[in-house]
């Protein structure tokens, strides 16, 4: 692999970005690492982080701000910038527009003026999701005509954006948008949290639909790695012009019942129903309507929505063979060792 002497980690102190640090700490150990983000790095990680934070070279700032992003780009002295900086689901619709939107924008555009050859930007897997099933999707399926929710609605116009910045043959600019489906791992707030959350609650015994859909869950060190294939692979004089301009999904490569998985952390939790009490999906969904009103009047968070149901009752699985022979690709931690690792930082006490 070509040297990559030195990257700037765009989002570098969130979920991702701490095992994206991580990961190239590992595999390209000589590479200098940069943090740009709104928010400092953590003082305190867990055990799944053997990088010294105070070792990391950081820059606090605003990732809508060309004087920021300029800044950054110039101090790091980067080869290579990778964009994983993205708010979580379930937020505002500004917020996105905010900073999936106008930041990707903006970066792209600074980026290209700095003279940055490689940029790698994390994409979602749900660009293509519509609430339809998505069955060994590979990268030609087509964007839907509308999205679900608008955190993939603005995560497809920022990788729309990322694409058509590719610029080979002029600016040397080169891109590759990387499509992650549930990722999970130490560090999570959303997907591990929320299902031990929901066992404490007693609401393990009940499931939302059949169950008889497959679903891919991608743990977040195969994310990382990933994501460091893809830089090094852009600076590859022998293979940039061949992933450059490309989107490529990741996952496990291990689609499993959706119900599996979570089963599987309860399992691991302590957690271990007798029965469940199964909902169909129209009942579910109807159930969520009436749930929304309700805690609307209430001024509560809705725990089930149509939003929710639809995803947890879709087929979504996705091909990963594109991934696998550009960037020679796998995922080196499987699924239940992942559950195991992220029960065990949740456990931990830092």
């Amino acid at each position: 692999m070509p040297q990559l002497n030195s990257v700037l980690l765009v989002g570098g102190s969130g979920f991702l970005g701490l095992h994206l640090i991580q990961q190239f700490h590992v595999h390209s150990p000589h590479t200098k690492i940069t943090v740009f983000d709104i928010r400092p790095l953590p003082s305190k990680l867990s055990k799944f982080f053997t990088f010294d934070p105070r070792e990391i070279a950081f820059f606090q700032g605003d990732l809508t701000l060309a004087q920021d992003v300029s800044k950054a780009i110039r101090q790091s002295q980067c080869d290579a910038i990778v964009h994983s900086a993205s708010p979580m689901h379930g937020m505002a619709q500004a917020i996105y527009e905010k900073v999936n939107v106008e930041g990707t924008f903006n970066l792209l555009k600074v980026a290209k003026e700095e003279g940055i050859g490689a940029f790698v930007y994390t994409s979602s897997a749900g660009v293509i999701f519509n609430g339809q099933d998505v069955v060994n999707a590979d990268e030609s399926w087509p964007y839907p005509e509308v999205h679900m929710d608008g955190y993939n609605e603005t995560k497809a116009t920022a990788e729309t954006a990322v694409m058509k910045a590719n610029d080979p043959a002029g600016s040397g600019f080169r891109t590759v948008c990387l499509r992650p489906a549930g990722i999970f791992g130490p560090g999570d707030r959303q997907l591990v949290p929320g299902l031990k959350a929901s066992a404490e609650l007693g609401q393990s015994k009940y499931q939302l639909g059949d169950n008889k859909n497959l679903f891919d869950w991608t743990y977040v060190g195969n994310v990382a790695d990933a994501h460091v294939l893809a830089a090094q692979k852009l600076l590859d004089e022998e293979a940039r012009d061949e992933v450059c301009g490309e989107t490529f999904f990741i996952t496990n490569d291990a689609p499993t019942y959706f119900w599996t998985l979570a089963r599987t952390v309860w399992k691991n939790d302590g957690y271990i129903d007798k029965y469940y009490i199964k909902l169909s999906r129209p009942v579910a969904i109807c159930l969520g309507y009436v749930s929304e009103f309700v805690s609307k009047l209430l001024g509560k968070e809705p725990g089930i929505t149509p939003f929710r149901v639809k995803v947890v009752c879709a087929t979504r699985y996705h091909n990963i063979n594109k991934a696998k022979t550009l960037l020679g690709y796998e995922p080196k931690v499987d699924l239940e060792t992942g559950i195991v690792n992220t029960l065990e930082w949740m456990n931990e006490k830092l």
